[in-house]
């Protein structure tokens, strides 16, 4: 009997692996690849009244565009097949919970980012809205320290930029 699960389970996945790529398959991040193939350039429009957020956004596309797009990040706007502009529109704490004193007890980090990127070898330009979210809680009767604040937009931002990929896969097809 345990010799038929095992012919049975190698057949099964068999049949699941040839069904995926007999249809053509591929993930997100292949047609998020095709699309911004080549040098890339981002630019990032900082905000002067918390600059350390546009750095945390910064670096987290760098970070998606180089670990998970494998894309040539390049300095020199010249020599780039692809600009990459964001901005971010909003960053807003809210209070979820309160304590039975009154005091904030679990708060939530929303970030709104702006992106939008012209491929210079097709003259267009396409923009979409992100946004995410991070709640977190803090010690009864305190405030949100800069370090909990800082990490939650990190968090946020890290979030929001997740679903980059798949926008990105997905406008590459419409026309």
């Amino acid at each position: 009997m345990n010799i038929l699960k095992k012919v049975l389970f190698v057949l099964f996945t068999f049949t699941i692996s040839f069904s995926i790529l007999g249809c053509g398959y591929k993930p997100s991040s292949y047609y998020a690849k095709e699309e911004l193939s080549g040098n890339v350039f981002v630019n990032v429009l900082v905000d002067l009244e918390d600059p350390k957020n546009t750095v945390l956004v910064k670096d987290s596309i760098n970070q998606i565009l180089i670990q998970k797009l494998d894309s040539n990040l390049v300095t020199n706007e010249a020599v780039a097949d692809v600009v990459m502009n964001l901005s971010v529109n909003s960053v807003k704490m809210q209070t979820l919970q309160y304590d039975r004193s009154g005091y904030n007890k679990l708060y939530k980090a929303v970030i709104r980012i702006k992106v939008s990127y012209f491929k210079k070898s097709e003259n267009k330009r396409k923009s979409f809205d992100l946004e995410g979210e991070h709640d977190f809680s803090i010690d009864n009767g305190t405030t949100i320290s800069d370090s909990q604040r800082f990490e939650a937009i990190k968090s946020a931002s890290d979030k929001a930029l997740e679903e980059f990929i798949s926008k990105v896969a997905v406008s590459s097809h419409k026309k």
